[in-house]
């Protein structure tokens, strides 16, 4: 499952929906907002989604997950629209029999998402312009 919201996430609930009695490891990711990038002052995010392909490529990417990771289920959501200091911008959620399943899936999942979805992401400054940032260029990181 992956969806793009333009609320708040609610990992509580996320995180109970990824319940089965043979996951012997959960992990999550949780991307959130911070106040800087490249020495500059950060004041919010934008995220902008094409969200048909990026919906359809998320499932591509979960499935791929599934099957390279053997892991039981994956969860993720990805925020658009406006985003404050604080706020969680994704969220991947993993459960497997054992944990470096889990881990190898969660990385595997953020590394993907931020390379292949089209999701682009505005940086709003203190003292200069708001500026477009490219994810891609940050895979692995």
């Amino acid at each position: 499952m992956f969806t793009i919201s333009d609320v708040s996430i609610d990992t509580d609930l996320l995180t109970k929906e990824l319940i089965n009695s043979r996951a012997g490891a959960f992990v999550c990711f949780e991307g959130r907002v911070r106040n800087h990038n490249d020495g500059e002052e950060v004041t919010s995010l934008e995220y902008e989604v094409y969200e048909e392909l990026a919906l359809k490529e998320a499932l591509r990417i979960v499935e791929e997950a599934k099957e390279k990771f053997s892991v039981l289920e994956l969860a993720g959501v990805h925020r658009q629209g406006h985003l404050v200091i604080g706020d969680i911008a994704v969220w991947i959620g993993v459960i497997a029999e054992h944990r470096g399943s889990a881990f190898d899936a969660c990385r595997y999942m953020i590394d993907e998402i931020k390379h292949r979805l089209p999701i682009w992401k505005k940086e709003h400054y203190i003292n200069k312009e708001p500026k477009w940032v490219q994810c891609s260029e940050h895979h692995g990181t």
